[in-house]
């Protein structure tokens, strides 16, 4: 397993562009129109702190000032001119930095590295936003990851009730046999949850393609577990309209801003499901 240097690193030109007062379009939205007053929760999101929905935890736990006075009024709005500051440091929205990583096997999808694991974070040049993985890959998982900071954007994908599409490449110890697929797909219980496969179909003689709308913890591997499978590789190919494509193994991209476009504007109702086919 290799967990060294990645392959790939930004051109200078590239680093330089992000970590400037300036960023490339490619990648970036104004989340903001400052020029109007904003709710407080919208404000506070666009400055990188999380989602609307945990920005309002700040508000209540008293650590939020506008104009001087503490907020108290989840419903408040910032005006233009006004200064906002959390935790007694003045915070002011940025851009939102979306970018697509193909985390390789041996990094963590975390901040923190842990067991002489480096992090995803080490893949990628220092940025002036916080970002946000939607979605984790274990450290012996990889392929397609997303990262946000538009905290909205991470919130919405990340939501168990929106049921974002996510197609893995699973590869096994054996060729699996698809009498036992309408178990996986009707669902068993993980840790008092149920879990399901959405699809299977074969892709390899050892190789099955799977299709998840949850995000439990280990999901894939502990239901082949359970169907007596050790899943030796396991790949995420695509979230929601985003696919992995010819990205490779540590390289990272900006989304294209039609791909952002089609990550807040999701299809209005899920695709039906689809049966699994047999071998």
């Amino acid at each position: 397993m290799e967990t060294g240097r990645p392959r790939h690193r930004p051109s200078q030109d590239q680093t330089q562009r992000l970590t400037g007062a300036r960023f490339p379009q490619p990648g970036v939205t104004s989340l903001l129109d400052l020029a109007q007053p904003i709710r407080l929760n919208r404000y506070l999101a666009a400055c990188g702190l999380g989602s609307r929905r945990g920005c309002e935890e700040l508000v209540r736990q008293g650590r939020v000032t506008v104009a001087g006075a503490t907020a108290t009024d989840l419903s408040q709005r910032v005006a233009p001119g006004d200064r906002v500051v959390v935790d007694g440091k003045t915070v002011r929205p940025q851009d939102a930095v979306t970018i697509v990583l193909n985390k390789p096997p041996g990094y963590l999808s975390s901040t923190r590295p842990q067991g002489g694991k480096p992090t995803i974070f080490s893949l990628l040049p220092q940025l002036p936003s916080r970002l946000f993985h939607v979605g984790r890959l274990d450290a012996d998982s990889e392929g397609l990851l997303l990262l946000t900071s538009d905290g909205d954007l991470a919130q919405r994908l990340s939501h168990p009730g929106r049921g974002a599409q996510k197609i893995y490449m699973a590869t096994l110890d054996r060729p699996f046999n698809f009498s036992g697929a309408p178990r996986l797909l009707r669902g068993i219980r993980i840790e008092g949850k149920d879990a399901r496969f959405e699809g299977i179909w074969p892709a390899g003689r050892r190789t099955v393609r799977v299709e998840l709308r949850q995000g439990l913890k280990r999901q894939i591997r502990i239901m082949f577990l359970y169907a007596g499978y050790q899943v030796r590789r396991l790949v995420r190919i695509q979230l929601g309209p985003l696919h992995l494509g010819p990205l490779k193994p540590g390289d990272w991209r900006f989304l294209s801003a039609a791909e952002i476009r089609a990550l807040h504007d999701p299809p209005a109702t899920a695709p039906r499901r689809r049966p699994a086919r047999r071998q």
